[in-house]
């Protein structure tokens, strides 16, 4: 999936929250499987997030604490479909937006 000499993001963090990068010339290999696994997962539940967001925000009895749970989670997974975004805009070579 990357060119030669360029570093993939990958889906998930490292230590202290840094991003983890991944080079390889084989996009068949194990690493970017696994990758792309993760991202097409995480890209799942970004649908079932939202369908859920609706439910929420269309319920009358919806209280403040349901409300801030559900911004918790759009945030985390708002967070890992812009960390997909960027890796698959590098990866077709377009410029890298602001950090997330």
């Amino acid at each position: 999936m990357t060119a030669r000499n360029e570093l993939r993001l990958l889906p998930w963090s490292g230590p202290e929250g840094k991003p983890c990068y991944l080079s390889t010339n084989d996009k068949g290999g194990y690493m970017s499987r696994l990758a792309d696994n993760i991202e097409a997962d995480q890209l799942d539940a970004a649908v079932i997030l939202l369908e859920h967001a609706s439910d929420t925000v269309e319920d009358q009895d919806a209280n403040s604490e349901d409300l801030r749970r559900l911004i918790g989670e759009l945030a985390g997974t708002l967070r890992d479909v812009l960390r997909v975004a960027i890796s698959r805009g590098h990866l077709m070579g377009a410029n890298e937006p602001h950090r997330f």
